[in-house]
């Protein structure tokens, strides 16, 4: 699979289905998904930035670069911990690519470490993808594979892992994370809910790849999940600029996050969902990075945005996107994420 990350800094077990899928308007492919087809059987037409929303977005890098570094240090130091140098690194594609890349980098870093980092892909409601799995169980022991991804949200792909992983013996369910504002993983950089600057954008800060693709007709059952690569976008790719501008604020020692909540941000999201009559808990996206995905590429009908962050400056990405696409935000009491994005259903479009 190509894509504009150098293969000594990740593996892509993927395959190259560049122009043979056509990507959908956002209305066409929402309405798609929620009249029954499946998200990975098709592709969005990827967002172009305005020049506003990226003066936005360098806003951001450089305010919260040092603060992913740490939490990508502190991270990374926990798996050491847990799971000792001989690690296998699997970035679920695509947000947890750059976060693989970083944990990679770090491990090198401070402990030299060369650590192996592959990329496969996790479809929620399918699966993970069981020829990526074979190829990957073929070349290293199950107990060394350790999966990565960028953030959780309210859990779902971290629950379709557990749901699946029973099937590889020895391979453990447990996901590396930068933030888990949901409260469920320990292996993650914090359980704050914080803005890593790679949420703000797609492909540019992903390698050009697109998200991950499944279906029959395209993808035969010994091909690994497919994606695209956006040639076309190539004069626009910041996904090395992202890296280097986390890169440069590692340090030996990382301050820990005292941050801490008790229970489960599942419980606040079934609440929003009950509060705002949303029938299916599928619509509800908490968390920046996941609000923020919302804003870039579904149909959102509002964002929610915690009172106590009303001004703050981690969420400028969001309240930008919210203002270009004209979509309302509503300002209320959150206890374990800073904002949440809400779809608009299908018979409201």
């Amino acid at each position: 699979m190509r894509s504009s990350y150098s293969t000594e800094d990740v593996q892509l077990l993927l395959k190259d289905i560049t122009g043979q899928v056509i990507p959908l308007p956002t209305n066409e492919r929402e309405r798609l998904i929620q009249s029954g087809h499946h998200y990975c059987e098709m592709l969005p037409i990827e967002y172009i930035p305005t020049k506003e929303y990226m003066d936005v977005y360098q806003e951001a890098l450089e305010n919260y670069a040092k603060t992913t570094a740490n939490a990508i240090g502190c991270l990374s130091d926990k798996i050491i911990k847990k799971r000792g140098n001989n690690i296998v690194l699997v970035s679920l594609a695509r947000a947890g690519i750059p976060i693989g890349i970083l944990i990679k980098r770090y491990l090198k870093f401070k402990f030299k470490l060369d650590i192996p980092h592959y990329s496969i892909s996790i479809i929620r409601g399918k699966g993970i993808d069981d020829n990526a799995m074979k190829y990957l169980l073929n070349q290293y022991r199950p107990q060394q594979l350790l999966f990565v991804d960028g953030w959780i949200g309210k859990g779902a792909i971290f629950n379709e892992l557990k749901k699946v992983i029973h099937v590889y013996n020895q391979v453990s369910s447990d996901i590396a994370v930068v933030a888990d504002p949901a409260n469920i993983t320990e292996l993650c950089g914090t359980h704050e809910d914080i803005l890593i600057p790679s949420s703000c954008l797609n492909c540019t800060v992903s390698g050009l790849i697109s998200r991950t693709f499944l279906r029959d007709d395209i993808i035969g059952v010994n091909d690994f999940h497919g994606a695209v690569y956006y040639k076309n976008l190539e004069s626009a790719d910041l996904s090395y600029v992202f890296i280097s501008e986390i890169e440069k604020h590692f340090a030996f020692e990382n301050v820990e996050s005292t941050f801490c909540k008790n229970g489960y941000g599942i419980d606040e999201v079934k609440k929003i969902a009950q509060k705002y009559k949303v029938t299916d808990i599928n619509l509800v996206k908490p968390g920046i990075g996941e609000t923020t995905r919302v804003l870039l590429r579904r149909v959102p009908k509002m964002v929610l945005i915690d009172e106590k962050y009303r001004k703050n400056k981690e969420l400028k990405p969001i309240v930008r996107l919210a203002k270009e696409k004209e979509v309302p935000i509503q300002y209320c009491n959150l206890n374990y994420y800073k904002c949440c994005g809400i779809i608009k259903n299908l018979t409201d479009i």
